[in-house]
């Protein structure tokens, strides 16, 4: 993947920008960085993750500090991929967008995958509530499994605003898809059969799958990639689809006409998280001080309705964004938080039961 790097401003105008500032008194390894160039990378998610990160975040903070910051897409949830780099030593990134069950997986059950930040203290960081954090990630972005729908499949009659109105083919007749994977449409099935949210976990495996063996011959599309998901709302294949919010999101931005139910989203969150023994943790624990600015994380409301994970960021948003927003008031007091725990724990036999009930 090619990338553009930035022109660094000379080590002359960056000491009288930090002295201007104040900041000669940062750590050394700030000091250290600006003389030589440093640099980090980030993994992200890619798209249009990595241009709202690189205009809100990564240039902004290489203009500031002189540490450049390359960001590169990978695999969602490279949990492999981190537990290699670290084992051997040979780091291709030095800190990682990932979300609490990864992180769990990382930290949990032995050898430790990831630094601790230390940043819980930090005036940019503490204002993220409890929630969104942890030990080894700091919330940057929350994420939503949302129900959305075609407008024109719906016209004039009733549109589905739940699970149990996708469980339901009888009263909400129309063509659905469903991801083909047990995280998120295990938890919809039991919502959908009836389930209330505070008594969801840990999950009832036996009637989600009774609830999936009657909805399964409604499914006309089983999908596997967000793009898939993308592609099904917008040409008009499916009228109703359970896919991420950045899907239909996209959508709309592209024209399609498709809205959005966030009764009962499943949302979940992803964190700035640092890989253990990387030679930059210090630098890479200053950009997350820098990305978690209430301004900064605002700013990404001009690329995409983001799931922002400090409160009075939404001051500093246009309001036809911020309503789209998974972190929204009106959308997160509807919603259900994944239990990360709960898929750490169990992950391997659900899936297993789950791929053996798609082949019957």
């Amino acid at each position: 993947m090619s990338v553009d790097r930035p022109i660094l401003p000379s080590r002359r105008r960056l000491l009288q920008s930090a002295a201007a500032l104040g900041t000669l008194a940062a750590p050394a390894v700030l000091r250290h960085a600006r003389a030589q160039s440093k640099r980090i990378v980030v993994r992200d998610d890619g798209g249009v993750y990595t241009k709202a990160y690189g205009e809100c975040f990564y240039k902004p903070f290489t203009q500031k500090t002189g540490i450049e910051v390359i960001g590169v897409q990978a695999n969602a949830e490279p949990v492999a991929q981190i537990k290699s780099m670290v084992d051997t030593k040979s780091y291709t990134w030095d800190m990682a967008k990932i979300s609490q069950p990864a992180i769990l997986l990382l930290t949990e059950g032995g050898k430790v995958y990831l630094e601790k930040h230390g940043l819980e203290n930090d005036p940019n960081v503490r204002t993220i509530p409890a929630q969104f954090m942890s030990p080894y990630g700091v919330g940057t972005n929350v994420y939503a499994t949302v129900l959305a729908y075609r407008t024109d499949a719906f016209k004039n009659r009733k549109a589905p605003a739940s699970w149990a109105d996708l469980w339901n083919p009888k009263d909400f007749p129309g063509r659905r898809a469903i991801r083909k994977h047990p995280f998120d449409t295990l938890e919809e099935s039991l919502m959908g059969s009836g389930v209330a949210p505070a008594q969801l976990y840990p999950l009832n495996l036996d009637r989600a799958f009774q609830a999936l063996d009657r909805i399964k011959p409604s499914v006309d599309v089983w999908w596997n990639s967000g793009a898939q998901a993308t592609q099904l709302l917008s040409t008009g294949e499916v009228d109703m689809i359970a896919t991420w919010v950045s899907r239909p999101q996209q959508a709309i931005m592209e024209g399609a006409p498709v809205a959005i139910s966030w009764g009962q989203n499943l949302w979940g969150v992803d964190n700035w998280a640092i890989l253990a023994g990387t030679p930059n943790a210090e630098a890479c624990r200053e950009f997350i001080k820098f990305a978690s600015d209430v301004k900064r994380m605002a700013q990404q409301g001009d690329f995409y309705p983001a799931g922002v994970t400090q409160p009075e960021a939404f001051k500093y948003m246009k309001p036809e964004i911020a309503r789209h927003s998974p972190t929204h008031p009106d959308n997160i007091k509807t919603g259900v938080q994944i239990n990360a725990k709960y898929w750490l724990e169990n992950q391997a036999a659900v899936t297993e039961r789950f791929n053996a009930w798609v082949l019957k």
